[in-house]
C-alpha cells in the first residue's frame, strides 16, 4: 500500500489521469444501465425486430446506406431525425425500433431523439454496421 502511494505522490499527473478516466467509465455506465435505450446484440436486434414488426432505422448518409444496409432497414440520416422530419417511419410508433450507425456510437444520440419525438421502444444496435459485418450477417446493397 505504502508503495501505491508513493508512485502516486511521485506520478501526480499520471494518477489523477487515471482517476478521471475511472470516474468517467463508471458515469458512463450507470448512464447506460439506467437510460431507456438499451443496447441490443444482433441476436437481441434481429428477434426484437422480426417478432415485433419493428424497424431497423440506418441514420448513416445515404451513400453508406446504399453499399450495405441491413435488409428491411429504412434509411433515415441523424440529420433528418435531429430536425424533426420522420414522416417515414411514423407508423412505428408503436413499434420497436432499433437505431444503427456504423460503430454503434452515434445512434443513442439519434434514439434518445426519437424517443423524445413519441416513438415508443427505442433501441440501439450494440456495435452498429461495423459488428453486423464482423459477424458476417446479410447486408443488402443498392437502393
Amino acid at each position: 500500500m505504502q508503495e501505491i502511494l508513493e508512485f502516486a505522490r511521485q506520478n501526480a499527473f499520471m494518477s489523477g489521469l487515471w482517476v478521471v478516466l475511472l470516474i468517467a467509465l463508471i458515469v458512463t455506465a450507470i448512464r447506460s444501465k439506467s437510460s431507456p435505450i438499451k443496447e441490443l446484440n444482433n441476436q437481441q436486434a434481429t428477434v426484437k425486430v422480426n417478432r415485433e414488426n419493428g424497424l431497423f432505422v440506418d441514420i448513416r448518409s445515404e451513400d453508406d446506406f446504399k453499399k450495405a444496409h441491413i435488409h428491411g432497414a429504412k434509411s433515415l440520416p441523424a440529420a433528418q431525425i435531429k430536425q424533426n422530419k420522420v414522416s417515414s417511419i411514423e407508423k412505428y410508433k408503436e413499434a420497436p425500433i432499433v437505431v444503427v450507425c456504423q460503430t454503434g456510437n452515434t445512434a443513442r444520440g439519434a434514439a434518445n431523439q426519437l424517443k423524445q419525438q413519441g416513438f415508443e421502444q427505442v433501441a440501439v444496435l450494440s456495435g452498429g454496421m461495423s459488428v453486423w459485418r464482423n459477424d458476417k450477417l446479410p447486408v443488402v446493397s443498392g437502393k
